[in-house]
């Protein structure tokens, strides 16, 4: 039988120097996936509409990640395992033709995976909670890295000439609003504006435990989240471009390397 593995000094081994007793989350299940989102309807601000409604077409400059609301649910009937729903915020921005008037707007991008999360009913105390009540960690902690998206495609539409699933209108949080410099057109116009997104990121689920660990290599994940490929033209381009592993993980040293907006 194999001696017991104690925290201290490991002998014995090239790539391990120690094992250490740690407090930590552990992640249970992740995945990775680089999303093409075709034709995310993008509310501009009011100046910003002005100039669509005047525009032929709207050229993608760039797009920034603002915020991703999280949230984590048991899947009834396969214990243990949880989906997470997580809702993308983007400030995207274009320029019109012609003109070459700047527009800016947010994009929204709904997400489902399916983890396996384990299970848990321990209740956990602690010296710093600000009220003696314990909590009870049924469910795991969902976490999503992700990395600014690249604009791949941008167009303007009449209103007339769109399928009822984009006249949807949809509330957005008062934070979301208020990262902007003007009030959003939320509700119906003439003209609309659209953007096509590419999106990298890493979803995974955590449970707060108790480990001894020795210390490795970056846990990247192996396993793609599941998703539709289309074959329109910026998907084919955006699956093309490799993961930027360099985005999610610090880098040991500094290299003239190409980034992640380089093409394979």
């Amino acid at each position: 039988m194999a001696d017991r593995v104690v925290p201290g000094p490991v002998e014995n081994s090239a790539s391990i120097r120690e094992a250490v007793c740690v407090n930590t989350r552990k992640i249970f299940d992740s995945c990775r996936d680089k999303d093409c989102v075709d034709d995310l309807r993008v509310y501009p601000t009011v100046s910003s509409q002005s100039y669509i409604e005047n525009a032929l077409s709207i050229r993608p400059k760039r797009a920034e990640l603002l915020y991703v609301d999280v949230s984590v649910e048991p899947v009834g009937f396969n214990r243990g395992y949880f989906t997470v729903d997580c809702t993308y915020f983007y400030r995207v921005t274009g320029e019109t033709f012609p003109g070459g008037q700047t527009c800016t707007g947010l994009c929204v991008f709904d997400k489902r995976v399916m983890l396996f999360g384990s299970i848990a009913s321990v209740k956990s105390y602690s010296s710093d909670s600000a009220l003696p009540l314990s909590t009870v960690d049924e469910l795991p902690i969902a976490v999503v890295n992700s990395v600014d998206p690249i604009c791949l495609h941008c167009k303007i539409c009449d209103s007339e000439c769109l399928l009822p699933t984009e006249l949807e209108q949809r509330s957005i949080p008062a934070a979301i609003t208020a990262a902007f410099d003007e009030s959003l057109v939320l509700t119906d116009t003439a003209r609309r504006w659209f953007a096509t997104i590419g999106q990298f990121s890493i979803i995974r689920l955590e449970r707060d435990t108790q480990l001894l660990i020795p210390a490795y290599d970056y846990c990247l994940p192996d396993k793609e989240c599941p998703g539709t490929i289309t074959e329109d033209d910026p998907c084919t381009l955006f699956s093309r471009i490799r993961f930027p592993v360099e985005e999610f993980f610090p880098p040991d040293s500094i290299c003239n390397c190409e980034d992640y907006r380089s093409m394979k």
